[in-house]
C-alpha cells in the first residue's frame, strides 16, 4: 500500500494575531467557518451544555496538522489573515483550498 503523497499548503487564516502564536513544527487542527454563518452571532442553534451555546456552522478540515512555515507578511499588503504552510496530503492540501476559497479558516494548536 502507498503512502499519501505530502505536499506543502499555503493556507490563509482569517486572525493574524493567531498565525502569530504558531511556529515551524507546531501542530494545528485547521477549522473553517462558512462565509454565509460567519456573521452570525453566537448562540444560534441549541445549547451544547448548560454553559455553552452552539456558534456558527465550523467543520474540522484537517487534525493535527505540521506547520512547515510561518512567512512574514509583505509590506503593504493587507488583505486579510496571515499565511502559514503546513506539510498535509495531497488530498488533504486540495480540501484546504476548496474550504479557503468558501470559507474562513482559523486554527487551533494541538
Amino acid at each position: 500500500m502507498r503512502r499519501a503523497a505530502i505536499v506543502s499548503a499555503p493556507v490563509r487564516i482569517a486572525d493574524a494575531e493567531t498565525v502569530r502564536l504558531l511556529k515551524p513544527g507546531d501542530r494545528v487542527d485547521v477549522i473553517a467557518v462558512s462565509s454565509a454563518s460567519a456573521g452570525e452571532p453566537p448562540g444560534r442553534g441549541t445549547s451544547i451544555d448548560d454553559r455553552t451555546s452552539r456558534g456558527p456552522d465550523a467543520r474540522i478540515i484537517v487534525a493535527g496538522a505540521r506547520v512547515t512555515a510561518v512567512p512574514r507578511a509583505a509590506e503593504g499588503l493587507q488583505d486579510g489573515g496571515a499565511l502559514i504552510v503546513l506539510a498535509v496530503p495531497r488530498s488533504v492540501a486540495t480540501a484546504l483550498a476548496g474550504a479557503g476559497a468558501t470559507s474562513r479558516l482559523a486554527v487551533a494548536l494541538c
